[in-house]
């Protein structure tokens, strides 16, 4: 059964940086997606980004382009989320997802395993 722990979350100040971790177990995970998503209250769980385990590959979505950055770790089995410049609005849960495919999909209903999620706040 795949598992994903995420870590790593907590309360900034606007301009602050901050890393995610996904700890992730259960299987191998190449061929997989690994994606972050989050969700502000009454929001709709929104793609922050993504990462092909195998190639490394990334893409964002444009809220967070040329802020945020995925990478893994293979030797730790982990994907980090690193948040730099971050503004009130990128206040949320912060979730970790895979789906055992090479494609990356932006539609939260396509990841299968999630993590617990990671509260991220921004103050201004």
């Amino acid at each position: 059964q795949v598992q994903l722990v995420e870590s790593g979350g907590g309360l900034v100040q606007a301009g602050d940086s901050l890393r995610l971790s996904c700890a992730a177990a259960g299987r191998t995970f190449s061929g997989y997606t690994m994606g972050w998503f989050r969700q502000a209250p009454g929001k709709e769980r929104e793609f922050v980004g993504g990462i092909n385990w195998s190639s490394g590959r990334t893409g964002y979505g444009d809220s967070v382009k040329g802020r945020f950055t995925i990478s893994r770790d293979n030797a730790r089995n982990t994907v980090y989320l690193q948040m730099t410049s971050l503004k009130p609005e990128d206040t949320a849960v912060y979730y970790c997802a895979a789906r055992n495919s090479a494609v990356m999909l932006i539609n939260a209903n396509a990841y299968p395993y999630w993590g617990q999620g990671s509260q991220v706040t921004v103050s201004s």
